[in-house]
């Protein structure tokens, strides 16, 4: 595998808001699997590869929600998103898992590189840090009766530390546990992702993220004013401004027309970047030109001064359903019923179905304030099952026949036991 190794340090200044949150507009099935899973490894290898794909599908998926959110605010989590697709990615064969592979702009790893990779991700970015709180957890909900392969399930224990369970989906007690788990690992951010459990959802991959970090140093509270936002329509708006002077590590770029500055949390392993575009222009204009490139480009110029700061207080929820970003950023074949090839998932020839991708939900929320940020998000996939086309394989001894259909006379009739 072609694996970098990097300080967790210089892992999470490149991982940047990927590492975080992106925002704009301001009954077991235990017994299935071995007992003797790898225990962590004692050093964290991280994958430069898999961060900088991690990073390019951020911006990719990103910039897919702005065509039909433009204007308008957006949140979400692309390492949730990523984390979920990357578990369901292992039941995926054929022209589906390049495809998906392709989308999470993994092109030249194999599976086993990935699932590395990921688990390497999901280790470095635990923190020691008192004034940050960083959960990642996975889990994978299976309807009773479906023969899932032991393979798909021990990849996505051991990879992604995902619980595994199987329910009865008809019961109605099922969609409680479901959305319990998702409330109990937002801490409370996201009550529920789950509406209802349609009769051919057969399997639920779930990733959630949940995120609390105090700012380094706090605004004072007593020094948060209304103040005027400019909205993007020309109107204005009073919101809560919190104001403070200090040490900020801060970038300007005149050819760009923006300025940027990076406020951390705690030790300083982790901040909360703000782009804000020059008056004389607009927030479309800086994101058209945002890409991973770009980037990286950016944050590398930053540099620390003194600067008067003043950002508003705000609560973002933001909530969509991913499959046309997803189609268009080119894995539209794990949507189609006919098509979809998640053979590496289940025994499909017991199952007597063909498994596709049925929905993938998104939820995120954030709230900023004088103390600091939290921030949840939740990536919910749900596999379908839809009836297999007939096969028919004369594998074995078999009749025929050779008829005349008009006249309905059989000419010709035998067995073929040895061919």
């Amino acid at each position: 595998m072609n694996t970098k190794q990097v300080t967790v340090g210089t892992f999470l200044y490149v991982m940047g808001l990927v590492s975080l949150l992106i925002c704009t507009g301001c009954n077991n099935l235990a017994a299935l699997l071995p007992d003797d899973v790898p225990s962590e490894p004692d050093t964290i290898s991280i994958d430069t590869d898999v961060v900088t794909a991690n990073t390019r599908f951020g911006f990719d998926l990103f910039n897919e929600l702005r065509q039909t959110d433009e204007n308008k605010n957006i949140f979400i989590s692309p390492l949730s998103v990523s984390i979920a697709l990357a578990m369901t990615l292992n039941g995926a064969s054929g022209e589906t898992e390049q495809a998906m592979t392709n989308t999470l702009q993994l092109q030249g790893l194999d599976s086993e590189s990935i699932n590395v990779g990921y688990a390497g991700l999901r280790d470095a970015l635990r923190t020691a840090d008192p004034k940050v709180t960083l959960t990642i957890a996975n889990s994978l909900w299976a309807r009773q009766g479906v023969p899932f392969n032991q393979d798909f399930l021990q990849r996505n224990t051991e990879y992604f530390e995902a619980e595994i369970s199987t329910l009865d989906f008809t019961h109605p007690e099922t969609l409680t546990t479901i959305n319990l788990w998702v409330n109990t690992n937002t801490n409370g951010k996201i009550p529920k992702i789950l509406d209802e459990i349609n009769s051919d959802l057969v399997l639920f991959l779930i990733n959630a993220i949940y995120f609390k970090g105090t700012w380094q140093t706090e605004f004072d509270p007593a020094h948060t004013r209304d103040g005027t936002f400019h909205l993007a329509s020309g109107d204005e708006k009073q919101v809560p401004l919190m104001t403070r002077s200090g040490d900020y590590s801060y970038y300007e770029n005149y050819d760009e027309m923006f300025q940027a500055i990076s406020i951390p949390y705690g030790d300083e392993r982790m901040s909360m970047y703000i782009f804000l575009p020059f008056r004389e222009s607009d927030l479309n204009a800086f994101l058209d030109r945002l890409n991973r490139e770009q980037w990286e480009n950016w944050i590398a110029q930053f540099s620390e001064q003194e600067i008067f700061l003043s950002i508003p207080k705000f609560k973002l929820e933001y909530e969509k359903t991913l499959n046309n970003p997803l189609q268009s950023l080119g894995m539209a074949i794990a949507f189609a019923p006919g098509r979809a090839d998640f053979s590496r998932m289940a025994d499909l020839e017991r199952l007597g179905k063909n498994l596709y991708i049925g929905e993938v939900l998104h939820k995120a929320v954030v709230e900023v304030n004088e103390e600091g940020s939290e921030a949840a998000a939740v990536t919910s996939i749900g596999i379908r099952a839809t009836s297999l086309p007939p096969q028919f394989i004369a594998n074995r001894p078999f009749f025929f026949a050779i008829r005349d259909n008009q006249t309905r006379t059989v000419l010709f009739m035998g067995i073929v036991v040895d061919p």
